[in-house]
């Protein structure tokens, strides 16, 4: 069986490569140089969201379905840089080659962490063949959009559709499974500025569960599980989590039961 690899990734503004795009002093503070740069951003697009490329990487959690284990953890370690955790991330591609999963990775994290690796010169010789090395990726590689190697649940839920699309606490939760806990993308940068780097990584962790969920309901949707092999799955990933005995997965079993 293919190994599954379900991951997500938390990001905060690239406050350095901003000060040398828009050539900023210094001796800016962070505070200012992205005040600047919102404000051009609004009167260019009318929003201030970054464009992929100006993210940084700061956490990327991944759940991995493996033969008989199953396991969630963070790549690396918090006091990582951004290049170390990119490289874990593709180096685990190129040693497992698994079925990607993710939830709005084709919209976000997977453009985030290719612009980002190609900075950095970080190699990702698996995730980007093209039917090179092994003909089988010529017809279903990472990179296509309505290719199976990479399956963007909320891209294919919504049928392709951008009008179609639902958020993943939502569906989470209206399927009987915990969604966010204690904090979402809009307060990850403002926790990493107060040096929370652990709880970036815990909620990360939750989200990459979420998904996983949601996945295993979508194979019996698609009829790939069957009502047991969904429910065995499922027990599975609950007794692995609770096994670790951390607080993170407490609170998540504990908003899972009160949510079925």
């Amino acid at each position: 069986m293919i190994p599954t690899l379900v991951f997500d990734i938390e990001t905060v503004p690239d406050v350095a490569g901003l000060r040398r795009l828009h050539r900023l002093p210094q001796d800016l503070p962070d505070a200012d140089v992205l005040d600047c740069v919102a404000q051009l951003r609004r009167t260019s697009t009318g929003g201030d969201f970054l464009q992929h490329h100006l993210h940084r990487v700061v956490a990327i959690a991944c759940a991995l379905r493996e033969g008989s284990n199953f396991r969630v953890w963070s790549l690396g370690d918090a006091s990582d840089p951004e290049p170390e955790l990119i490289r874990r991330f593709f180096d685990g591609i190129d040693r497992y080659t698994p079925q990607l999963v993710s939830w709005n990775g084709g919209g976000f994290d997977l453009p985030v962490l290719t612009h980002r690796a190609l900075i950095h010169g970080v190699i990702a010789a698996k995730f980007w063949d093209w039917g090179d090395d092994d003909r089988e990726f010529k017809f279903n590689s990472y990179l296509g959009r309505y290719h199976t190697r990479h399956l963007d649940l909320m891209d294919v839920l919504s049928m392709y559709q951008p009008r179609a699309t639902a958020g993943l606490d939502a569906m989470a939760r209206l399927s009987g499974f915990p969604g966010k806990l204690g904090m979402d993308g809009s307060k990850v940068h403002s926790a990493f500025m107060d040096g929370k780097i652990d709880d970036i990584r815990r909620y990360c962790e939750t989200d990459v569960m979420n998904t996983y969920l949601l996945f295993l309901r979508f194979q019996q949707l698609r009829g790939t599980l069957s009502a047991a092999q969904y429910a065995a799955e499922v027990s599975l990933s609950r007794e692995k989590i609770a096994a670790t005995g951390l607080s993170h997965w407490r609170e998540f079993l504990e908003a899972w039961d009160a949510n079925a």
